[in-house]
């Protein structure tokens, strides 16, 4: 797996590329964003915040104009803007420093299953009288929103609703058991990883995006001191108190 790892700092760098390589992955750095948007497509970006030539804000919403390629943002700042900010703008994740290489391992890993799983999920061709339940469990309808694992696409009153990675596989997850409640621990540990070291406020961010693609904060509900649910906001629902998957 070829990691593109863009950070300025040597004493980092240079540590941080031996540790990954011990664990079978090729790194290639670039020291400064116009590099590291030059570099040959990765197919994961480690990216610092603080470069010397441009805000790692700002390398990470051309890279996400650009492609899908995940991205685990990495830097020393602590505001919970940055955070929120990059997670808006497409990011796959979020690291701290200081942090172990094991621990970042965790997060590629985990980043790299979530991006990957919709391709994992096709079914083998068959008669679809045959496969009923793969069919399922591969697209949703809640509504006039139908979720759909298999293309990893999700349509609202026939529109394409464009969503980060983060987004898709959250949204999916609710999508499985429309109304019913989703405990904050339960989603953080199916969409991002049972070993998730990250704020739970990562969760919170990526409802609140959802709710705005989506065009109605009823998508999505909040039940106080458990989680979270997805129903049809009352004027949406197609017919009455149903969900069908097909």
């Amino acid at each position: 797996m070829r990691l593109l790892l863009v950070e300025d700092d040597d004493l980092i760098a240079r540590p941080l590329t031996e540790g990954l390589g011990n664990y079978g992955f090729t790194v290639e750095r670039a020291a400064t964003g116009a590099a590291a948007l030059a570099a040959p497509p990765a197919d994961l970006v480690l990216l610092d915040l603080g470069l010397p030539d441009m805000d790692g804000i700002d390398v990470c919403r051309v890279m996400r104009s650009r492609s899908d390629v995940p991205i685990i943002m990495i830097t020393a700042r602590g505001e919970e803007t940055d955070r929120v900010v990059g997670l808006e703008l497409g990011a796959d994740d979020y690291l701290s420093k200081p942090f172990g290489v094991r621990e970042l391992v965790a997060r590629i890993r985990a980043v790299t299953r979530r991006t990957r799983a919709p391709l994992a999920a096709v079914p083998a061709p068959a008669p679809a009288a045959a496969v009923p339940s793969a069919a399922a469990e591969g697209c949703r309808r809640i509504g006039p929103l139908t979720v759909d694992v298999r293309t990893h696409r999700v349509e609202l009153d026939g529109e394409t609703v464009p969503l980060a990675p983060k987004e898709f596989d959250l949204l999916a997850y609710l999508a499985r058991d429309p109304g019913a409640v989703c405990s904050r621990e339960e989603i953080l540990d199916a969409v991002w990883d049972p070993n998730f070291f990250g704020p739970t406020r990562t969760l919170d961010v990526h409802v609140a995006t959802l709710r705005r693609k989506l065009g109605d904060p009823a998508w999505i509900e909040t039940v106080r001191g458990v989680g979270f649910r997805l129903t049809a906001p009352a004027d949406r629902v197609a017919s009455p108190g149903h969900s069908t998957a097909h």
